[in-house]
């Protein structure tokens, strides 16, 4: 008889679960991170909530450097200190440095071939299509808020469309955030 699954979210037991869990991102995640790094923490590993993940990446997505190879370190500090840190990016980055080293490599010798320029366009495609689809599964959590909704949208339009810098959006989109957070608006 197996034991009961926990409920909720559970850290990794140790440093090698967590150095293969970002091994495992980091292996399955070449040139799109994010859509593998959501489905590993939180739905195979169960390591994050949701909604944790969610804050997690949204810290992360202010400090300078790679998203995930930031929430990599912030993670590894949360449950093993600086050990933790260094293991986790180092799981995260390894099979990555070792791939763009041999894949340049390929590349230079092949960079006129019209197979080479079609899958390299294939693969941008679908980095494109994990974006999209990991981006909606992060919406979920705010779907039923409104107001955050709102919040978002604004910002997407102020960026995306509107081309206003993304120095001049968040002083004004931060203190609203946290004001709808505040007044449990969102």
């Amino acid at each position: 008889m197996d034991p009961p699954t926990p409920a909720g979210p559970q850290p990794p037991a140790g440093l090698g679960e967590l150095f293969l869990g970002f091994l495992s991102i980091g292996a399955r995640a070449f040139g799109g991170v994010l859509p593998w790094a959501h489905r590993v923490m939180v739905e195979e590993r169960r390591w994050l909530s949701p909604e944790d993940f969610s804050e997690v990446l949204t810290l992360c997505q202010f400090l300078p450097g790679p998203n995930i190879g930031n929430c990599a370190v912030v993670l590894g500090r949360r449950w093993f200190g600086l050990a933790g840190s260094v293991v986790a990016f180092l799981g995260l980055f390894a099979l990555p440095f070792v791939w763009v080293l041999m894949l340049a490599s390929l590349y230079a010798e092949w960079v006129s071939h019209p197979m080479v320029k079609a899958v390299v366009t294939g693969v941008g495609t679908a980095g494109a299509g994990l974006f999209i689809g990991t981006a909606l599964k992060l919406c979920r959590p705010i779907a039923r808020l409104p107001v955050a909704l709102a919040l978002v949208a604004a910002c997407f339009v102020a960026v995306g469309i509107a081309r206003v810098s993304l120095m001049f959006v968040l002083p004004i989109a931060l203190p609203l955030a946290f004001l709808a957070a505040r007044r449990g608006w969102a």
